[in-house]
């Protein structure tokens, strides 16, 4: 018999479940991968690679560089949202940002203290295509941090390279918190509400990690801060520690639930602690899209943008519609809608498109529970007329409250991964779409990379997010 053709040794096959097991068992260490509970192929919460997602050094060298680009595209968008407070740009602008938002929200977005302020983390989700990546949204306030965090380390020690290597999220994370507190030794603390409770382990994780990196950090429920007229503080052994930063990991739809949320903002207000992420809800709005792509707004976007900019935006912001129920003046067209060629004039004239022309996803723009993961969103595509009619007549409903927006659908180029299936000891191949996630941390003026989230699901699957049966891990740079 050749060499060629004899069996693989055992040990060639064993080594691939062997590395597997190692990093489910550093996860599940860690406290970030459940040994129990559902399950798909021995795989908790989700499926775990038996290698990082390649890339090319081309789609590093483009990940690397939008990071800057969507910081001043953060800039540009608080600008305009202030200006259109003032007077200065359309006050639609800020109408169609605050609409559906309590006015306490509103207030807090125009206070003095944050004027400035931008999230220090910045993720898109981007989707590759034939055609180049395009990004669905923008989250100020992203999960995954404490997860590609732990991903990265566990990859790493099995000999990988994944970007940001093992410690990039950690170090980015340390660099945004150290860039936006003068104090030499500060308190850091990372408020997780019971809304985000889901991501309470992660958020464990990263603040282990930034205590052994000499960030000291606590991570608590709102309810166990404590107030004073003089700032926030913790309750230590031995007293009492003054917070000089305080993350907020919840979301301001979430308010009226969070206990002692008003005393945060108060404290913030009056300058006794750093808030980061700011309380600005209309920087967490999908409908940013829609305004970016508005004719009237293109001279606005250029002068802020530049060109080179505006065009990379304009490649990768797939075309987004605020689902207005208000009625379009006889003269005018609703921008770049089209039906069978011919302008829409009201959005309840898609709802007799067919299943070619219905290539459009419905979601809420933001300020709602439904507005993150894929809750709430409806691929116009995969619901049979009847129900995408009622999709676009709820969404226009729900205009006064929960805006929704109308986004072109952009289908995934197909990827092979492959994962651990650990029931049946054996790697599986999987044909699928992925969404890569990137984290930017912002340091200054500089938003730089620290890592990059790949989730992967089968084809079958109109909607991408992470769940049982996806794949997950860091990506690496094929070589």
């Amino acid at each position: 018999m050749s060499k060629a053709s004899e069996p693989p040794s055992l040990s060639s096959r064993e080594e691939p479940i062997k590395k597997g097991h190692s990093i489910r068992g550093t996860l599940v260490q860690e406290g970030l991968f459940r040994p129990e509970g559902t399950s798909a192929a021995g795989n908790d919460l989700w499926r775990i690679a038996s290698e990082p997602y390649w890339i090319s050094k081309e789609e590093l060298v483009f990940l690397e560089t939008l990071g800057n680009q969507l910081l001043s595209f953060y800039q540009a968008a608080n600008r305009l949202y202030l200006d259109s407070v003032h007077g200065r740009a359309p006050q639609w602008v800020a109408g169609y940002l605050d609409q559906g938002k309590p006015e306490a929200v509103v207030e807090y977005g125009r206070m003095n203290r944050f004027k400035q302020d931008l999230p220090g983390i910045i993720r898109p989700d981007l989707i590759p295509t034939d055609e180049g990546m395009i990004a669905t949204e923008l989250d100020a306030v992203p999960g995954g941090i404490g997860l590609l965090g732990g991903l990265s380390a566990a990859y790493a020690a099995q000999g990988e390279s994944p970007v940001g290597l093992s410690d990039g999220m950690i170090a980015g994370f340390e660099r945004m918190i150290r860039s936006q507190s003068a104090a030499e030794n500060p308190l850091l603390a990372i408020a997780v509400s019971d809304e985000s409770k889901d991501y309470r382990p992660e958020m464990e994780w990263l603040g282990r990690a930034l205590n052994r990196r000499g960030l000291r950090t606590r991570v608590l429920h709102p309810r166990d801060i404590y107030f004073t007229e003089e700032g926030l503080w913790l309750g230590e052994a031995g007293g009492r520690a003054r917070i000089d930063l305080l993350y907020r990991f919840f979301e301001l739809f979430d308010l009226k639930n969070i206990p002692k949320s008003e005393l945060i903002f108060y404290s913030a207000k009056k300058k006794q602690v750093i808030l980061t992420p700011p309380p600005k809800a209309f920087l967490e709005e999908k409908s940013l899209f829609a305004l970016f792509h508005h004719p009237v707004l293109k001279e606005f976007w250029l002068r802020q943008l530049g060109e080179a900019t505006t065009a990379q935006l304009q490649r990768i912001f797939p075309k987004t519609w605020i689902v207005d129920p208000r009625e379009v003046p006889p003269h005018a067209v609703i921008p770049d809608l089209t039906l069978d060629g011919r302008p829409v004039t009201d959005f309840r004239q898609l709802g007799g498109a067919t299943q070619k022309e219905r290539q459009l996803i419905l979601k809420p723009s933001g300020f709602s529970e439904l507005a993150w993961g894929s809750r709430g969103v409806i691929a116009g595509h995969d619901h049979p007329e009847e129900e995408w009619k009622a999709a676009i007549e709820h969404a226009l409903q729900r205009f006064s409250t929960t805006p929704y927006i109308l986004q072109k659908f952009r289908k995934g180029k197909k990827v092979t991964v492959s994962y651990y299936d650990f029931e049946g000891e054996q790697t599986v191949t999987m044909e699928g779409r992925a969404r890569l996630s990137p984290y930017y941390f912002v340091d200054g003026k500089e938003a730089r990379l620290g890592g990059i989230l790949a989730t992967v699901v089968s084809t079958e699957k109109k909607l991408i997010h992470g769940m049982v049966d996806a794949v997950m891990a860091p990506c690496a740079v094929a070589h």
